[in-house]
């Protein structure tokens, strides 16, 4: 099947400075920042959340400082977003918020627990949390916000852990840990049994780990400060390249729906962002009839359009608002059976949530994109 590339240019409205090809990055303003410790991406408001000790703020897509989220939320560690309700570490509890109100809906505490860290969840209602000093780990089944509970699961971690998340494609947990040459563990939840998995990194003091939807594990290390990037079984790893300083970065987040890292700074009190490029074009499927991808996403000016048509002819590429306005046609072109990719350049876009509208003989499809 014939490859077809096209780069269009695109009038600038704004001229920004040049950005690597899989990687964008930026910066939130540190003025309200000031004991900044974790992150977390809340899907439903397309929006960030950081954990500021007293306070969490809000943050948009593009790194900007916009609020702060409700007037009574704390976050003095991990947090995270699990279906309508964000839940932070508070001293030795762990309380939830609702997403729209940030009222506190429910809350528990860990009696005996000494310094709760790491938090992890399974998006459904299980959040697990890490006890740094105790080197214990902790489950709390949230079923019932009137109601939630608790249990040890983890007695002696055999190390200091820190940050923690959840492998669902293997039924385990899998935890950093503070000191040098700081290893990287797993819990098997089947048994609660302790594997390691990397017995020496050769960084110290990992603060924060997640995984994204491929496998791919992230870890941030305070010595030195860096990003490092590990496969699916932990036999390959590499250094990730961030635009801007790290400086003791905490407990960071992937966010799934448009495949960013966020990283807090606890040393400088910054949020960078890596948007990271999904290989090959998206499989067609009922849901995907012509394999729309879009990425890195949110844009930057190396992002790509890619799609497959399998009939050719006539084939209109429009922008739509959410109200499903058209803000502009990118293409109208007669196109060949092939699969194409578009480099979009500067899009002339305020800033915001859009949709891409693509037409042809086979039929239209809409796909959500943030600018």
């Amino acid at each position: 099947m014939i490859f077809e590339e096209r780069k269009f240019e695109i009038s600038m409205k704004n001229i920004y400075a040049a950005a690597l090809a899989c990687l964008f990055a930026s910066t939130l303003s540190a003025q309200q920042l000031t004991s900044l410790e974790s992150i977390e991406y809340d899907p439903t408001n397309h929006r960030w959340l950081a954990g500021n000790s007293s306070n969490v703020i809000v943050v948009d897509d593009n790194g900007n400082e916009q609020d702060y989220f409700g007037s009574d939320p704390e976050a003095d560690y991990g947090m995270e977003v699990m279906g309508t309700a964000l839940y932070s570490i508070v001293g030795s509890s762990v309380k939830a918020y609702d997403l729209t109100s940030g009222l506190e809906v429910s809350s528990i505490n860990i009696t005996g627990a000494q310094f709760l860290n790491g938090m992890a969840s399974d998006g459904d209602h299980r959040i697990w949390v890490t006890d740094f000093t105790a080197k214990k780990i902790y489950e709390i089944d949230f079923t019932d916000w009137a109601n939630p509970s608790y249990v040890q699961i983890v007695s002696s971690t055999g190390t200091t852990p820190n940050g923690i998340c959840y492998d669902e494609a293997n039924d385990r947990l899998v935890f950093v840990s503070w000191g040098s040459n700081a290893p990287i563990k797993a819990v098997a939840l089947s048994d609660y049994s302790l594997t390691t998995l990397v017995p020496n990194t050769s960084v110290g003091n990992i603060d924060g780990i997640d995984n994204d939807s491929y496998g791919n594990y992230y870890i941030a290390s305070w010595s030195p400060n860096r990003i490092t990037k590990y496969n699916s079984d932990f036999s390959a790893s590499e250094i990730i390249t961030v635009n801007g300083t790290l400086s003791s970065p905490a407990d960071i987040a992937y966010a799934e729906e448009t495949d960013t890292l966020a990283i807090p700074n606890s040393g400088n009190q910054t949020v960078l962002f890596v948007g990271f490029t999904p290989s090959g074009i998206t499989e067609r499927s009922d849901e995907n009839p012509f394999g729309v991808n879009c990425y890195p996403n949110p844009l930057t000016p190396q992002s790509v359009l890619s799609f497959e048509l399998v009939s050719s002819g006539l084939t209109t590429i429009e922008i739509l608002d959410q109200q499903g306005r058209v803000v502009e046609e990118l293409l109208r072109e007669n196109l060949t059976a092939a699969k194409h990719k578009i480099v979009l350049g500067e899009l002339d876009l305020s800033s915001g949530h859009y949709l891409w509208r693509i037409t042809n003989a086979e039929g239209s499809q809409v796909f959500p994109f943030i600018k």
